[in-house]
C-alpha cells in the first residue's frame, strides 16, 4: 500500500477484543510494508555493520605500511557508504509510509464507525475522546507500526555482529555477545513505571480534551451566566495536572536513556582497557581492536530502537485501547440480512405501539424529553444496544422498528440510512456555503428553494445576502461559520430543517423542530412542513399546540407506550394526560382540570378554549 493509493476501499474489519490485540491486527495487515522496512532496514544496518571492518583494514594497512590494501579498504568503505545511504533513504521513505497508511487506516475506521453510530456515539463516548482518538492516539499508533520494523531489522543485526565478533575476535567478542543483552534487556524493569505514568499521562490529556472541547462549545452560554472564568480554572487545572504527570514520565523515560548511555560507556570503557592490553601483548592486531571498538560503537545506534520501540508501545497501547473502545460500539446485535431497494409503508415501532401511516404527517407527544429524543433514534435505526442496566445485568434489545414491514436492523445501514431520516434536538451545521449545506444526497424531487420557503428561511436568506457584499449579494455563495455559530439558534434550526427537507426520505423524523423559534414563525414552519410533505410519511415529536394542529394524526406516547390517538383538538378535550403536557398544568390545575364537576369546570374549558385560539 503506498500513500497515492490512499484512502483504502476497504480498512478491514479490525480486531477490538484489546489494544495489542488491534495493534498486531494492524501490523498484520501490512506485512508487506512492514517486509519491505525490514529488508531496506537490514540493508542499513549492514552498511553500519560493515563500516568497523573497512575502518580496521585501513588502519591495519596503514601500520603495515601496504598501499594495496589501504585502497582496498578505501573502497570498502565508499561501497559502504552507498549502501548506508540508499539503506537510510530507503528505510525511511517505507517506515513513513507505514506510519501513513497505518493512520490512515485508523482514521477510516473511526470514521466508518462515527457514521455507523450516528448521533449515539456521542452518548456513549464524550465527544473529547473521540476527538483525542482520531488525532493524538492515531499518531502514536501509527508511530509503533512503523517503529515496529526498524526495531526488528535493528534486533537482527545486532544479533549478527555479535555472532561475528565472536568469531572474528573471541577474546573480545564474547566479551562484547554477553553484554549485549544485558544492555538491551537493562532498562526492562523500569518499563512498566514508566507505561503506567504514560498511561496517566494520556488518560489526563484526554479528560482535558474533553474539557476544552465541552468550554469550547459552549462558551456563549457560559459567558451569558458568567461561568467563564470558572471553566477556564476548571480546565487551568487539568492542564497542570496533564503538565505534572507529562514530567513524572520524562523522568522515567530520562532514567531510561540514563541507563541506556551509561552502561554502553561502562562497556566501552572495559573494552578499551581490555583490548589495549591484548595489543600491547602482542596477542591481537591494533587493526583488530579498532574493529572491534567502532564496532561495539556503531551498534550502540541499532541499540537505541530498543529504547524507541518501549516508549512508542508504551504511548500506543493507551492509544490503541482509546481507539478500541469507540471501535467495539455496534449498532445493533443483529447483522444485515435484507438486501435490495428501500422499503416503503408504515413506520411502526412495535416496542411503543407507534404507528406512522404512509404519506401522514404525524405528531408525537411525550411527556419526558429525554424519552422523545430516544424514541426519535428508535425510529431512525440508531437505537443503542448491548448495554448494561444498573444492577450490572445486559439489558433486552428492544425489537426492531419496522417500515413496511421490513426490520431497519436487518436493512445495510446506507439503506437505513436513506429510508429514514432523523432530525435531533440539536443539528449541526457544517462549515461551508449555504449551497455547500444544502448539496447533499436527496431524491431530486425537492429544490433547495422549495426547502428554504417551507423551513421560513426568508429572514435567513436575506441575513446571509447583507454578510456577502463580495458575493454580489447571493445568500448561496456565503459562508456559514463552523456549526453556524454566527446564526441565532432560529435560524440555525430552520437551515437544519430545510437541510433534512431536501433530502426528502422515505422516512422523515423531527425532534423538536421548532423549539427555538416564535409563535409566528412556527405556524408558518408547521404549515410548511405539512405542505412540501404531503404525501411522505412525516413524524415530529413536538408539543407545541400550533405543530401539533397542523399534523394530519396526534399519538400520545406515556411512560414508553401509546395510550391515546387522535387530532390535537379532540385529544385536548377528552385526554387529560394529553392537556396536561400540551398546556403545560401544574399538578394542582390538573386536578382541577380533571374534577367532574364545579369550579375545576371553567379553567378546563377556558384553557381548551385559549389554546384552540392560539392554534
Amino acid at each position: 500500500m503506498q500513500i497515492r493509493d490512499l484512502p483504502y476501499s476497504d480498512p478491514g474489519d479490525p480486531d477490538v477484543r484489546s489494544g495489542p490485540r488491534f495493534l498486531y491486527w494492524l501490523g498484520r495487515n501490512q506485512l508487506g510494508g512492514q517486509t519491505k522496512a525490514l529488508c531496506w532496514g537490514l540493508l542499513h544496518q549492514l552498511g553500519i555493520a560493515g563500516m568497523p571492518v573497512g575502518v580496521g583494514l585501513a588502519v591495519q594497512a596503514v601500520i603495515d605500511r601496504s598501499g594495496s590494501r589501504l585502497a582496498l579498504a578505501g573502497g570498502l568503505i565508499a561501497v559502504l557508504g552507498i549502501v548506508l545511504a540508499l539503506g537510510d533513504t530507503m528505510l525511511h521513505r517505507t517506515a513513513v509510509t507505514n506510519w501513513i497508511t497505518a493512520a490512515a487506516r485508523v482514521q477510516q475506521l473511526l470514521a466508518r464507525k462515527t457514521a455507523e453510530l450516528g448521533s449515539a456515539l456521542t452518548r456513549r463516548v464524550a465527544a473529547g475522546e473521540v476527538v483525542a482518538v482520531s488525532t493524538g492516539d492515531v499518531e502514536k499508533i501509527g508511530w509503533f507500526v512503523e517503529a515496529l520494523s526498524r526495531f526488528a531489522a535493528a534486533a537482527i543485526a545486532l544479533v549478527g555482529v555479535c555472532v561475528w565478533l565472536a568469531f572474528y575476535l573471541p577474546s573480545l567478542g564474547l566479551m562484547v555477545a554477553l553484554a549485549m543483552p544485558v544492555l538491551a534487556l537493562a532498562v526492562l524493569p523500569l518499563l512498566p513505571r514508566a507505561t503506567r505514568r504514560a498511561d496517566e499521562q494520556r488518560e489526563k490529556a484526554g479528560k482535558a480534551t474533553e474539557l476544552a472541547s465541552d468550554t469550547v462549545a459552549g462558551l456563549r452560554v457560559l459567558r451569558g451566566i458568567g461561568g467563564e472564568e470558572l471553566f477556564l480554572g476548571r480546565y487551568r487545572r487539568a492542564s497542570q495536572e496533564v503538565r505534572g504527570a507529562a514530567v513524572r514520565s520524562a523522568r522515567m523515560w530520562a532514567l531510561i536513556s540514563a541507563v541506556q548511555v551509561l552502561l554502553p560507556g561502562i562497556l566501552l570503557i572495559s573494552l578499551v582497557w581490555y583490548g589495549a592490553t591484548l595489543a600491547r601483548d602482542g596477542r591481537i592486531e591494533v587493526g583488530q581492536l579498532v574493529t572491534v571498538y567502532s564496532a561495539v560503537t556503531l551498534m550502540l545506534f541499532p541499540l537505541r530502537h530498543f529504547e524507541e520501540i518501549a516508549m512508542a508501545y508504551s504511548f500506543s497501547r493507551p492509544s490503541a485501547q482509546r481507539a478500541v473502545r469507540v471501535l467495539s460500539l455496534r449498532r445493533t446485535a443483529r447483522e444485515a440480512t435484507v438486501e435490495g431497494v428501500t422499503p416503503s409503508g408504515d413506520l411502526y415501532d412495535p416496542a411503543t405501539g407507534l404507528m406512522a401511516p404512509r404519506g401522514q404527517f404525524t405528531a408525537v407527544v411525550c411527556g419526558d424529553p429525554d424519552q422523545a429524543g430516544r424514541l426519535a433514534e428508535r425510529l431512525g435505526g440508531h437505537a443503542e444496544t448491548g448495554e448494561e442496566s444498573e444492577d450490572g445485568e445486559a439489558s433486552v434489545t428492544p425489537p426492531s422498528v419496522l417500515l413496511g414491514g421490513v426490520a431497519l436492523d436487518e436493512l445495510p445501514l446506507d439503506t437505513a440510512r436513506a429510508a429514514v431520516l432523523v432530525q435531533d434536538k440539536d443539528p449541526v451545521l457544517l462549515s461551508g456555503t449555504l449551497r455547500e449545506l444544502l448539496d447533499i444526497p436527496s431524491s431530486g424531487l425537492v429544490t433547495a428553494e422549495a426547502a428554504l420557503e417551507a423551513a421560513q428561511c426568508g429572514d435567513v436568506l436575506s441575513a446571509l445576502a447583507q454578510a456577502s457584499p463580495d458575493n454580489g449579494g447571493d445568500p448561496m455563495r456565503t459562508r456559514i461559520t463552523e456549526r453556524g455559530r454566527s446564526l441565532s439558534g432560529g435560524q440555525r434550526q430552520r437551515l437544519a430543517l430545510a437541510r433534512s427537507l431536501v433530502t426528502d426520505p422515505e422516512a422523515l423524523v423531527l425532534d423538536e423542530p421548532t423549539s427555538a423559534v416564535d409563535s409566528h414563525t412556527e405556524a408558518r414552519v408547521a404549515a410548511g412542513i405539512a405542505k412540501l410533505r404531503r404525501g411522505r410519511t412525516t413524524v415530529a415529536f413536538a408539543s407545541s399546540p400550533l405543530l401539533l394542529d397542523a399534523a394530519d394524526r396526534v399519538v400520545l406516547v406515556h411512560e414508553g407506550t401509546v395510550v391515546a390517538v387522535g387530532v390535537h383538538r379532540d385529544l385536548l378535550r377528552t385526554e387529560p394526560r394529553y392537556r396536561a403536557v400540551v398546556t403545560r398544568e401544574t399538578d394542582d390545575e390538573a386536578a382541577a382540570t380533571s374534577a367532574p364537576h364545579g369550579a375545576g369546570e371553567v379553567p378546563a374549558m377556558k384553557n381548551i378554549q385559549e389554546i384552540e385560539e392560539r392554534a
